[in-house]
Parts: structure tokens; sequence; C-alpha cells
């Protein structure tokens, strides 16, 4: 069987090829593969600043610096995986309904192959696309969602499908399980305390970051593990998250955020979670001075992958 993994930079220049992530093949295939990473160029539903439909094409460019082994979990990634670049979704600028058709054509397939998909956004209302998809076939997922914003607005300008309202539309269409679900990093102003009693009354468990500051990152990681348990989960990291200090390229920045560090091991604390898929949103290229977001959504994604890696060395462990 073929396996699929980047090619050395040892034997040739990062600046040579095409770019993929990783510089892993681009290749549009189920056979043999782990993992594919997805781009999803779509921001026609942001509030503030677009430019996030150029994300896949930034975080590609800056990847080609990640290497297999991961020194931070120990990990030789392709050791265990085979994954592949599946390219971008064909989106339909300025319709909504018939880009999220074409997100959940493509993420169906995989997930029906067994392939998890580790996407790029693009804005985050993508994630209700993906989460369709994934239902279909594994069923309500848990749902790890860190951000600075809860996005369970009813409607955002008056319509139901915007990057502030994804979390309210997959409880609604019972795509994720709730009480297995979290959101973590919430933070800056609102409009009022309805805002956060939204979600909560949706069933998520909310961790603001004003509570993270008093109980530490540790105490974060049990509740995470505790919330989710066994259940197969998503994970959707919206780049806003980050402290704009540490990640400033994204549409609507809150100060006080995670550092980057905090970010990375928030992430490596997931160890251990049943990963059906997962996406990183809200970058904007052209927003990014000396690219330090792209490279910290670029790491990000890396990370969500040596989970499964890792997820795959426990599993053979304990056979």
């Amino acid at each position: 069987m073929t396996r699929y993994e980047p090619k050395s930079s040892l034997h040739s220049p990062r600046f040579c090829g095409i770019r993929t992530f990783m510089r892993l093949p681009h290749v549009e295939t189920f056979d043999g593969v782990d993992f594919a990473v997805v781009g999803i160029p779509w921001d026609d539903a942001v509030s503030h600043r677009s430019g996030a439909r150029m994300a896949p094409e930034g975080i590609r460019r800056i990847s080609v610096m990640l290497r297999p082994w991961n020194p931070a979990q120990n990990v030789k990634v392709f050791d265990h995986l085979s994954g592949v670049d599946y390219g971008d979704v064909d989106i339909v600028p300025g319709y909504i309904e018939d880009t999220y058709r074409r997100i959940e054509a493509a993420f169906e397939p995989l997930a029906r192959a067994g392939v998890v998909p580790i996407a790029m956004g693009g804005d985050h209302s993508v994630t209700v696309a993906e989460l369709r998809a994934l239902a279909r076939v594994h069923g309500p997922l848990a749902v790890v969602h860190i951000d600075a914003h809860v996005d369970t607005l009813d409607l955002h300008f008056g319509k139901k499908y915007t990057h502030g309202t994804p979390f309210r539309r997959v409880v609604e269409e019972g795509l994720v399980r709730p009480e297995r679900s979290v959101q973590v990093g919430i933070r800056g102003p609102n409009y009022g305390p309805g805002d956060y009693e939204g979600s909560r009354r949706l069933g998520y468990d909310l961790i603001t970051m004003y509570e993270i500051e008093e109980i530490g990152l540790n105490a974060v990681l049990r509740r995470i593990r505790a919330r989710v348990g066994d259940a197969p989960v998503f994970v959707s990291l919206d780049i806003d998250a980050v402290d704009p200090a540490y990640a400033p390229a994204t549409g609507t920045p809150e100060v006080g955020g995670f550092t980057g560090r905090e970010i990375l091991a928030l992430v490596r604390g997931l160890r251990g979670l049943d990963l059906r898929g997962a996406d990183v949103v809200e970058v904007i290229p052209a927003l990014d001075p000396a690219e330090i977001t792209a490279y910290l959504a670029a790491n990000l994604m890396y990370e969500l992958i040596t989970l499964l890696a890792l997820r795959r060395t426990e599993a053979g462990a304990g056979a």
C-alpha cells in the first residue's frame, strides 16, 4: 500500500515545488490515507475584516518549515501516519448555501473512508458544513471550540449563517453533543450577559479567559478531558483565541488572549481524545506582519496532526 509523507527538505530545498501543506503530496485519494489537509478559502460571512479566503495559501507557504519529528510530543509523525494535501474546496463566492453543499460533498467521502480531515479556513462559518458531513458518518460529535467569541448568536445581521452563529446552528441541527462539548478562551466586550448565558443554555461548558487566568491551563485540560471523555471529537480553533500580540492577522482580534506558547500547550494537552476532524480558521495573510500568524496556524495544525499519531502509538502499545 502506498504511504504518503512530506518530501524531505534535506534533499529538496523548501523553495522548490508547488506549495502544499508541509510539502505533503497533493493527491485526491483515500487509499492508504490517515489524514487529509483541506483548504476552505471562504470569507463571505465575516462581520469585520475580510481576507481569510487567502489563508490556505498563506498557511501552506509557511508550513514548509515543519519537520516530521515533534520533539514536544516525542513522536515522528509519519512513522505512524500517511497524509496528503487534498487541495481546496471549490467554494462559490457570495453563496453560503452552495458553498456548504460543496464542503459537505468534499468532507463526507473522506470521513466514510476513515480519513481525518484537518481543515484550513476560511472564516468560522465553514464549521457548520464540516460538522454536517462528519455527523452523517460518526453521529453527533463532541466539540472543543477554542475561540475569543462564543459564536452562538441566533441571527447576525438578520442572517442565520455567519461566522457569529455556527455553534448555535450545529446544536440546533443535532450535529454535536453539547453535554460533551466545551468552549475555551472566550473573552472581550459583549452586548450583555445573555451572550454567555446563551451558550450555556445550549449545553456548552464555557471556560472564559478570565477563569483560565484563575485556575490555570492544567485544570482547563482536565476539565476538557472529563467533559469529552471517549466521545468522537472535532476541534475547532479560531486564531483569535490567541492574543493579537502573537496572532494579529485575524478579523476580530481581542486583547488578553493566549500566548503562542499557551495555545500550543493547550492543543498538545488534548492528547488521547478521539479526534475525527479539526479546523483552524480566521487567518488573514494580508494583515500578517512577518507572517507570524500563519506560522502559528501552521504549527497548530501540525500539533493537531500529531495528536492522531500519538493516538495511533498509544493504541498500538495497548494492543
